[in-house]
């Protein structure tokens, strides 16, 4: 910007320089003879005075009027010699150039300082919305928050009805059941129903527990967490699941420190993230368990990170924004509880997760945890 500003200047000088040259040139060598070319000559002189004072304001201005008299003065007195009313008429034109081009720098000058006056409020006014708009946006965001704690407040008094409208009675409806699955046989058609209602009865408490684990802070236990031992454990669990569902469970292990964490808590993490890359992925499919031990950057703690990745179908943009809100789901018969669960219990041991996936490509989902050791 400056080395622009300054080749433009240095155009402008020579434009003004070439002017005034050509005019003195063009007075002294036209004939006395012809008085109109002179007083036309002696006009043009405003022009470059008055740009000078433009371009340069007061100090360009009355420089270049007092090198245009400087230049014009003796034209008068040895070329026009004699004429004396004629000389003081053509006295007072150089006293006017020095006043055209002081009033006109002066004017000028004014208006360049007004402008960057201008210019000042305007690049103020654009910083005061920006502040307005970062602080818009923080609010915005604040009252996102104010919204979750206040679906997070209607979880909890659900929660709480729940707990007592359901669970007791369920309790007692599938421990009849059981009773009376005693007195039959595997295969009776009585026997069969009983069990779809002592499993569907497993599942409404899951579904309420899981209601209760989003509405309550869970206590965190932390201890000597293995994490690979709970990742052993969580595949033992869920292996039938994947035999039946003809998709492949493979983990890749690596030798992690045993750090501070709550083994139950984050075992239910991976499980829930693991049961649902079985359940979105088709048969044929894997779902794959990547760990690793991630050196420190700056001054921060190593971290471990669990990759979770799947054959599905992956998971679309929009959707994928919304997959950690409590009560999303795109499976049917989903609580939309788990992945917020998840996220919860990530967060509550100092790490975060993440997901990265492509529609038709799989997801995978990422966790990253600092490796704290207990002392």
């Amino acid at each position: 910007m400056q080395e622009e500003m300054k080749n433009t200047n240095i155009f402008r000088f020579s434009l003004l320089t070439a002017f005034v040259i050509g005019i003195s040139l063009s007075h002294y060598f036209t004939p006395l003879t012809l008085h109109m070319l002179h007083d036309i000559f002696q006009r043009l002189y405003y022009i470059p005075i008055i740009l000078a004072a433009f371009w340069f304001g007061l100090k360009g201005g009355i420089a270049c009027a007092v090198v245009v008299s400087i230049l014009y003065a003796p034209h008068i007195m040895f070329q026009w010699g004699g004429h004396l009313g004629m000389e003081m008429e053509k006295y007072l034109e150089i006293v006017l150039y020095n006043v055209v081009g002081g009033i006109t720098g002066f004017l000028s000058q004014k208006e360049e300082a007004r402008r960057k006056e201008l210019q000042r409020i305007a690049r103020g006014l654009e910083e005061s919305y920006e502040k307005l708009r970062s602080q818009s946006d923080l609010i915005i965001e604040i009252e996102g928050q104010l919204r979750k704690a206040e679906r997070l407040s209607a979880i909890g008094e659900l929660g709480a009805v729940l707990a007592h409208e359901i669970r007791n009675p369920l309790a007692s409806i599938k421990g009849t059941a059981e009773i009376l699955k005693d007195d039959l046989r595997p295969g009776d058609r009585k026997y069969e129903f009983l069990e779809i209602l002592v499993k569907e009865s497993e599942r409404l408490n899951r579904v309420v527990e899981d209601f209760l684990r989003m509405a309550r802070p869970q206590p965190v236990i932390m201890g000597n967490c293995d994490l690979m031992a709970e990742l052993n454990n969580v595949i033992t669990l869920v292996s039938a699941e994947a035999r039946k569902r003809e998709v492949r469970l493979e983990l890749n292990p690596a030798a992690l420190p045993v750090i501070e964490g709550d083994p139950e808590k984050l075992r239910q993490a991976f499980l829930n993230i693991i049961l649902n890359g079985l359940q979105a992925t088709p048969p044929d499919g894997s779902v794959t368990i990547t760990v690793s031990l991630e050196e420190a950057k700056a001054n921060g703690p190593d971290s471990i990170e669990l990759s979770f990745s799947d054959t599905g179908p992956g998971i679309e943009a929009d959707k994928m924004e919304r997959i950690f809100e409590p009560f999303y789901t795109s499976k049917e018969g989903g609580t939309g509880l788990g992945m917020a669960i998840t996220r919860k219990i990530i967060e509550g041991h100092g790490g975060r997760i993440e997901v990265m996936s492509e529609p038709g490509a799989g997801a995978d989902f990422r966790i990253h945890l600092p490796v704290k050791v207990k002392e």
